[in-house]
């Protein structure tokens, strides 16, 4: 299995928009809402040129996608890490964000959120990405933990 990113075009958009409502669908159905779901092939080309996406690709098939905005000198937020179901769990989501280490080389911090009753996703983010819960917050009316992982 080879795991490799391409800097997503807007050219892209159209599968990052599939890849997003495949990855978000389970969330969207779960909380009613998800601004990770529901993405136009508009929106996602809007989304692209705002901010720097990657494409994660498996045997060059595109299932994932990883995005990172600075928020700070040396600091960025994950504002996106998805895979699609079918391929979660074979280490594609770890991969995904050591690229961002690395592509990112000058970090000193990286934040996220997510849902704090997704135990995958806290697991995931605690156990394989060495972050830790630095606050919960209320995201409209799902209960999401804040992640820091510093250097």
């Amino acid at each position: 299995m080879l795991i490799d990113f391409k800097e997503a075009k807007v050219e892209d958009a159209e599968v990052l928009a599939d890849i997003y409502n495949a990855s978000f669908y389970s969330d969207f159905v779960k909380y009613g809402e998800c601004p990770g779901y529901g993405k136009t092939k508009e929106m996602m080309e809007q989304s692209i040129i705002k901010a720097p996406k990657f494409v994660i690709l498996c045997d060059g098939t595109p299932v994932g996608s990883i995005s990172c905005k600075k928020t700070a000198e040396a600091t960025y937020e994950v504002g996106c890490l998805c895979i699609i179901p079918e391929f979660q769990g074979k280490g594609i989501g770890t991969k995904a964000f050591q690229f961002a280490l690395s592509y990112y080389s000058d970090w000193k911090k990286f934040t996220l959120i997510t849902p704090a009753d997704k135990e995958e996703n806290v697991k995931f983010y605690t156990e394989k990405c060495l972050f830790q819960i630095e606050s919960t917050e209320m995201d409209g009316n799902v209960k999401v933990y804040r992640f820091v992982r510093k250097r």
